[in-house]
């Protein structure tokens, strides 16, 4: 009984002590705007939009060049957003290793 209340008592120390180090490191490093939030989200969605919108205009240029069974622009705009949706998870995932790295120092 007395280890479990040992236990609680430390692990409400350390969420506790992690809370107050983020809030310090907050307040060292300044306020982030709304605006910069939507900025993160515009970086993300225009990396997903402009592979895919160059995917489609290359498959409208090959349907008029090569006209295949299949369609092009279809083909090609499926890639472009694979590879889209591959650019931002890869951007996101850096920036969360980079926050990672922070809290750990």
């Amino acid at each position: 009984m007395v280890d479990t209340d040992k236990g609680r008592i430390n692990d409400l120390s350390r969420r506790v002590g992690d809370k107050a180090r983020r809030k310090i490191k907050a307040k060292r490093e300044g306020h982030r705007s709304v605006l910069s939030g939507l900025g993160m989200f515009g970086l993300i969605g225009w990396s997903i939009v402009v592979p895919t919108l160059a995917g489609a205009a290359m498959g409208l240029w090959l349907d008029r060049r090569y006209p295949q069974t299949f369609s092009w622009t279809l083909s090609l705009l499926i890639a472009g957003l694979l590879i889209g949706c591959l650019l931002a998870w890869q951007w996101v995932e850096n920036e969360h290793n980079d926050i990672n790295e922070e809290e750990n120092e």
